[in-house]
């Protein structure tokens, strides 16, 4: 076969096709860091705590020596995980030899996971980071990893006579030159904002240093009288929630009669290390006027996601101390307020290392977008590192062209002080309690915030842990709806209607603990945007005729939707 055919780029790939890295994607979200002191740290601390229990380990050493002579004899059930799929190749059940090496590593594992204390004693914390220093270790000497250990690396460079080893060299070479010597995710090149992501048809309606203001162009006749605006995250571009034509919210909003506004956050460089708190709800006030003049609204609707969700439930605080009443109904998604509960994000939020996460932005003047990607990976090591460094440099595979991919490499930098901000809310947890924040001055209590807000959690999200996110729902004033989807961080976001492996939870009671909850809450097929569109809509007014032309007077339409913002990397 002609090797430009073996190497022919497949298409481009949507999520509904299970793509092995979206459950792993962590999405937008301010984060801790971590680095090569505090991994070797805990596994220090790991070691130390295991020498403090002979009796424990050699307990689990017999059990895994009887382990091994099991599978020696080939009477051993050892076997993968449902979702591991490292070991898919035939030869992996078939070959004795393979077969035997793959229990041997699976119980060598299972051993070594056993020995993490989970006593109930031990801080949660601890513990997570225990499991995951000791994650990067077992999963880095998986021998799916080792080209001379992997069945499919072997048959590969047999069918390519040897071409695979060099296409692998060259991704390698090409990693270590262009992706920080990541093992890249996607294929870039097929993709261009403004080209085939984020093509909803609107203009910039406003600008300031900090962001823009994008206007929607109506889709139908008649439009709702209260605009929605839709406050991204600011670690991660804002087009997420419009990839591409049938599976863009923005265009399912728009679609369905709603005056849809975004902000598209500017990507700070150190010269903006001074942009905080203030000055990102400030930016949100300037958004809601605009979106308000411009559609003669005396207020709006919000959507705040994940990060974008902090500030904008900031924000509500600074409103309700400041008897603004802009805002009226407000949809957060994939929102954690309540840092106490364990939680990927949390799990590395100790006061030293915040403290040194601190240090390091204010050193630079920016969080570094790429730098907060490759941690992003390393938390999911399977499947965001080794899963490529199989397929791009042992198979010699280029990755695919996959929009979401792309978007998720498509980060941002977090200002200095914005950074601060967040760790602050991650170490004190003070969105709890009334009072103990406060932004533009004010206070920030969010019994206080009356508005009606819909709440979405994923049930698979690694990273907002669904239980987190519902704490939420005692934390605010209002009326509250919460509404748990099927699936993970990003799958929660881009779940258009069609899917029919969709499926989204709710129940008619909010007590305190969430797993009650659950037990009465009812399942429903399909995605949570067709339960959402009639729950805002009977929040957004009555309808008139769509206005003819974007902008007004006062804010005047400028630049074609996707604006520039969207453009700038550094």
């Amino acid at each position: 076969m002609d090797s430009a055919a073996k190497r022919q780029q497949p298409e481009i790939q949507t999520p509904e096709e299970n793509h092995p890295a979206l459950n792993a994607l962590l999405g937008a979200n301010p984060f801790v860091g971590l680095d090569a002191t505090q991994v070797l740290g805990t596994l220090g601390t790991l070691l130390t705590h295991i020498a403090s229990q002979p009796v424990t380990v050699a307990s689990r050493a017999l059990q895994l020596t009887l382990e091994l002579g099991q599978i020696i004899g080939g009477v051993s059930s050892v076997a993968p995980e449902a979702g591991d799929k490292r070991f898919g190749d035939p030869a992996w059940t078939e070959h004795p030899l393979y077969h035997r090496l793959m229990q041997a590593y699976l119980a060598w594992r299972a051993a070594m996971h056993d020995l993490v204390n989970e006593d109930e004693s031990v801080e949660w914390k601890d513990v997570e980071q225990q499991k995951f220093a000791l994650t990067l270790l077992t999963e880095a000497l998986a021998p799916t990893n080792s080209f001379l250990l992997n069945p499919a690396a072997l048959k590969r460079a047999f069918d390519t006579s040897g071409m695979s080893v060099v296409w692998g060299l060259r991704n390698f070479i090409g990693d270590l030159w262009s992706n920080g010597g990541m093992p890249s995710t996607v294929d870039k090149r097929p993709f261009e904002v403004g080209k085939n992501l984020a093509l909803s048809p609107g203009a910039v309606v406003f600008r300031n240093p900090l962001c823009e203001v994008i206007q929607y162009a109506p889709a139908t006749d008649k439009v709702y009288e209260r605009p929605l605006l839709f406050i991204p995250p600011q670690i991660n571009k804002y087009y997420i929630m419009d990839l591409a034509p049938g599976r863009s919210f923005v265009e399912y909003a728009v679609k369905h009669g709603f005056p849809m506004f975004t902000i598209s956050w500017r990507n700070p460089t150190p010269r903006d290390r001074n942009w905080g708190l203030d000055e990102y709800v400030t930016a949100c006030k300037d958004a809601i006027a605009a979106a308000c003049e411009i559609t003669g609204s005396p207020d709006c609707n919000v959507l705040g996601v994940c990060a974008g969700g902090i500030t904008t439930s900031l924000m509500l605080g600074h409103l309700a101390a400041s008897g603004d009443k802009r805002v009226n109904a407000v949809t957060l998604l994939v929102t954690m307020l309540d840092t106490s509960l364990p939680s990927m994000t949390g799990m590395f939020a100790t006061e030293d290392a915040i403290n040194a996460a601190r240090e390091r932005s204010a050193e630079k003047g920016v969080l570094d977008g790429n730098d907060m990607a490759r941690i992003f990976a390393w938390l999911r090591p399977n499947d965001l590192v080794w899963n490529y460094w199989v397929k791009n440099y042992l198979l010699g595979n280029d990755p695919a062209p996959f929009d979401i991919l792309y978007w998720n490499a498509d980060s941002t930098n977090l200002p200095a002080k914005l950074h601060e901000g967040f760790l602050d809310l991650f170490l004190r947890n003070p969105l709890t309690h009334g009072g103990e924040v406060a932004v533009l001055g004010t206070p920030i209590d969010l019994r206080a915030v009356k508005n009606d807000i819909y709440l979405v959690a994923g049930m698979t999200d690694h990273i907002c842990a669904w239980r987190a996110c519902y704490r939420a729902t005692r934390m605010f004033g209002g009326r509250i709806e919460f509404v748990l989807g099927s699936s993970g961080h990003i799958q929660s976001l881009v779940n258009p209607p069609g899917n029919f492996k969709a499926r989204y939870y709710i129940g008619t009671r909010l007590p305190e603990d969430p797993d009650e909850w659950a037990k009465s809450a009812v399942e429903n097929k399909g995605t949570w945007w067709d339960h959402w569109i009639k729950w805002v809509a009977a929040r957004s007014g009555n309808e008139r005729p769509a206005p003819k032309t974007l902008g007004s007077e006062l804010y005047k339409a400028g630049e074609p939707a996707p604006g520039l913002y969207v453009h700038e990397r550094h």
